[in-house]
């Protein structure tokens, strides 16, 4: 592993690896770094990060300073003169009737370089445009030929699909892109449909060719002669992405289609046969595996809740373990009998309402003498609402709600019974 840091020069287009050789450059810092062409004032997108020793280019140019004042005085500086600089050599093409379009400039930090980058059709003379520049600058003039790619990748802008252009914002280097890619993706073959802001066709018609030339492999194309469970017939209609074909049986009179999955069909090698052959019999079915869903292993995992019945329903309450449950089955037969301690001490007693502290007015038991017999003396109840089949209570009776006196409370003498073994001692 090697520690760098990622560069960009403008901030636009590829990022380069440079030594941070000893500083600490943190994402968004401006620096001096060392090039081919000289020092030069560069972005950092990367602040330091270890990388793969292989992706590295050596020999790995260092990073000389972190832009000070200065240096950011000198950049303005050269903005100006760059904006200068545009304007006189569109003068000076227009005066040399050249056919080049000129598409921007570049002033090195040093300031003893100017690079001119136009695009233009054919080959252009430009020996005297470059001398009257010389002679306006007194500096070193280069001017170089880009294409219509590069000068979009310059420039910059946004793109169709609402986002900046991929060549401007993140891509290294430009891929070959053809219209087979935009056919094979089932596109429409419209040039203004399918064409960037250059005028070349997209650069990300390119980033799913080869997942589109997977899925090929496993579904019959268009108009092929098919073999399917149900018979044989003709491929009609083919969807890449879902995997799925539409065939006309010929078994079938009707122009009904059928839907099939890429596993339930196969193409006949060698197309349909002739008239009175018999077609190859090549297919074989084989039904798709059902993908088990894995799940996670976690006891404290919950299956997930709508929102409106989670507020609804009280949150769960962790479980009791065990011992929990027996100390609480102990405190509360405790606290039931009185001997309970802690809490059940000094428990307050309940105050008693007002028809508990009314006296009772039932009558109460009062021995006698004779014989020993509890006698309850009558008491004469007045019932207001007597119905009328059931008869008046008369005065002898015992009222409902008195106690029945028991039958014999003589308590009797039980003789102990004689021990074996021994002598009964008196």
């Amino acid at each position: 592993m090697i520690e760098v840091v990622s560069i960009k020069f403008k901030n636009r287009g590829k990022a380069y690896f440079f030594d941070p050789n000893g500083l600490v450059v943190k994402t968004g810092q401006k620096v001096i770094v060392e090039t081919a062409k000289g020092l030069d004032i560069a972005d950092c997108v990367y602040g330091n990060h270890a990388v793969m020793a292989t992706t590295v280019v050596q020999p790995l140019r260092p990073v000389i300073r972190i832009a000070t004042e200065d240096d950011l005085r000198v950049e303005e500086i050269n903005k100006k003169r760059e904006k200068e600089a545009f304007d006189i050599c569109q003068e000076k093409i227009s005066q040399h009737e050249l056919d080049m379009k000129l598409v921007d400039v570049e002033c090195n930090f040093e300031g003893n370089k100017i690079t001119f980058f136009f695009t233009s059709d054919g080959r252009v003379d430009f020996r005297e445009l470059v001398k009257d520049l010389a002679g306006i600058f007194r500096s070193r003039i280069e001017l170089r030929q880009i294409g219509v790619r590069d000068e979009a990748k310059m420039i910059g802008g946004i793109g169709i699909c609402g986002r900046p252009y991929c060549c401007h914002q993140f891509l290294e280097d430009f891929q070959p892109v053809s219209t087979k890619m935009a056919k094979v993706q089932s596109l429409s073959l419209n040039p203004t449909k399918i064409s960037g802001s250059c005028g070349r066709l997209m650069c990300c018609l390119r980033y799913e060719q080869e997942a589109y030339e997977d899925l090929l492999k496993k579904v019959p194309k268009q108009g092929a002669f098919v073999q399917t469970k149900d018979g044989y017939g003709t491929a009609v209609q083919v969807n890449l992405l879902r995997q799925t074909v539409k065939v006309k049986l010929d078994n079938e009179s009707d122009d009904t289609l059928r839907l099939y999955k890429s596993n339930e069909l196969c193409a006949v090698p060698g197309g349909r046969p002739k008239d009175g052959e018999k077609p190859a019999d090549v297919f074989v079915y084989v039904p798709e595996e059902e993908e088990e869903e894995e799940i996670p292993v976690n006891n404290n995992w919950m299956p997930p809740m709508l929102a409106e019945s989670y507020l609804d329903e009280e949150p769960a309450k962790p479980a009791e373990t065990e011992e929990r449950k027996k100390n609480n089955n102990r405190r509360r037969r405790d606290n039931q009998r009185g001997k309970g301690k802690g809490k059940g001490e000094n428990k307050p007693e309940p105050k008693k309402t007002e028809n508990e502290k009314k006296p009772d007015n039932r009558p109460k038991q009062r021995p006698n003498n004779k014989g020993g017999k509890n006698v309850v003396k009558p008491v004469k109840v007045e019932n207001k609402s007597q119905p009328e089949n059931k008869p008046a209570q008369k005065q002898g009776d015992k009222p409902n709600g008195a106690p029945k006196p028991h039958k014999n409370n003589h308590r009797r003498y039980h003789k102990p019974k004689a021990k074996t073994g021994g002598e009964n001692k008196q």
